[in-house]
């Protein structure tokens, strides 16, 4: 993918939020509209040295969110995060062609989520029914990119999970994530210390999605409101 094509997907995405939010009605009652925080958690490599173990070869991640609540069900999240991907061809059941070749790199991803929320989530209950702890799920669009050692690769990629989050106490949210970024790129998984790029190592024609390489998170966050209160005028 061009970096023509990932700015062009990019424009969409910030398109498609601000219509969400546009054809939102203010809802009444929120205390805070932002959020802002950080994150740590664990990554996970998936592409031709690792089909399918979960959470094979485990790594850290880190970063920075922030997040506009459109209202009590709905959420616009962006994040900053660096990630550390590793992965070995050794012990494969499938025959790898080659000697076995590792890998290590570093990435860095921004990106943004839409999520949604199972419950209407705040601090104040009552007949509102707000609920301090709600699960939901988000979907969106991001950039990965990964220096050397190699070349480096610019790519987009889609996020796609689950989490839960809780109102500890007012203004202070917690919670955890379980998400899969797909990947528009074969090339994540390169090194240059065999001269060997596991980029199609067996021949098979990549589609969309296909034979692509991929990459998973399991996450804390803790995030702070920041905006201040909303309050409805009556006059």
């Amino acid at each position: 993918m061009t970096e023509k094509n990932i700015t062009s997907l990019l424009k969409t995405l910030v398109v498609a939020i601000i219509l969400c939010i546009s054809s939102v009605v203010q809802a009444q009652g929120l205390e805070y509209r932002f959020e802002a925080g950080g994150m740590v958690g664990a990554s996970c490599y998936y592409g031709d040295a690792n089909y399918s173990s979960f959470m094979k070869n485990i790594n850290v991640i880190g970063g920075l969110i922030g997040r506009y609540n459109i209202n009590a069900r709905m959420a616009v999240k962006a994040d900053l995060l660096v990630a550390r991907i590793t992965g070995s061809t050794e012990g494969l059941e499938n025959k790898f062609p080659g000697e076995a070749v590792e890998f290590d790199r570093t990435l860095y991803e921004l990106g943004a989520q839409y999520e949604y929320n199972f419950w209407a989530y705040g601090e104040d209950g009552g007949y509102k029914g707000y609920k301090r702890v709600v699960p939901y799920v988000f979907v969106g669009l991001g950039c990965t990119f990964a220096p050397k050692p190699a070349n480096h690769v610019f790519t987009a990629n889609i996020p796609l999970g689950i989490g839960v989050k809780c109102k500890v106490i007012p203004r202070l949210n917690v919670g955890c994530e379980l998400s899969y970024r797909f990947s528009f790129s074969d090339r994540l998984d390169v090194t240059d210390k065999t001269a060997l790029q596991l980029n199609d190592p067996y021949g098979i024609k990549s589609g969309f999605l296909k034979n692509k390489d991929g990459y998973s998170f399991i996450s804390l966050f803790v995030t702070y409101d920041l905006s201040p209160k909303y309050r409805k005028c009556n006059n």
